[in-house]
């Protein structure tokens, strides 16, 4: 499904800095294992694992993580030693080579915001789960045909067209059209 893999741009191996930070903020908020664990729904087995740098890991996971540890998820992604503004990480990367997402950075908002830089071949898709409430996105395509699908109806982006919604739905993204869609993605939470 989703999962985390070696940034192209940097070279930065994410999931090594999924494991330090997940590590690192779990100790300066004093919990257990097992107790974040149980914050935030992501099982002991797996946190273990991603402390070992031993496994992957769903984005919507490591939101989970985040949100359980009291910060977001650049906290949980970046490179400490990266600025925020501009952390070029490779996140996702779908059935097609052409398909992926790029943390392209992020600026605080009421929690944080995110640019991302997406790509998806066609008839790729990408499956969301729901975000926390309050929680937007802001997509702008800048080439091909994206279908978004979300709980509250769906939404053709055609080159040069935008939507905002709220991302605290289920959502997915899909390539419509006959070409590589390219979208830029802002999350706001």
């Amino acid at each position: 499904m989703s999962n985390i893999v070696r940034s192209q741009s940097t070279r930065t191996d994410v999931l090594s800095h999924v494991s330090d930070n997940l590590k690192r903020l779990r100790h300066l908020a004093g919990i257990s294992q097992a107790a974040l664990a149980e914050a935030s729904g992501v099982s002991r087995r797996m946190i273990v694992n991603l402390e070992g740098g031993d496994t992957n890991v769903s984005l919507s996971s490591l939101d989970k993580l985040a949100w359980a540890l009291g910060v977001d998820f650049v906290a949980m992604v970046a490179d400490p030693q990266v600025s925020a503004e501009r952390i070029e990480a490779l996140t996702w990367r779908g059935s097609d080579d052409a398909s992926k997402a790029v943390l392209l950075g992020s600026v605080p908002a009421a929690a944080s915001a995110q640019l991302w830089s997406w790509s998806l071949g066609v008839g790729d898709r990408y499956v969301a789960e729901p975000d926390p409430a309050g929680w937007h996105e802001m997509i702008f395509v800048s080439a091909g045909r994206l279908r978004i699908d979300k709980a509250d109806g769906a939404v053709i982006i055609d080159a040069q067209d935008f939507a905002i919604y709220s991302s605290a739905q289920a959502f997915s993204y899909t390539n419509v059209g006959d070409e590589i869609v390219r979208f830029t993605r802002v999350v706001v939470c």
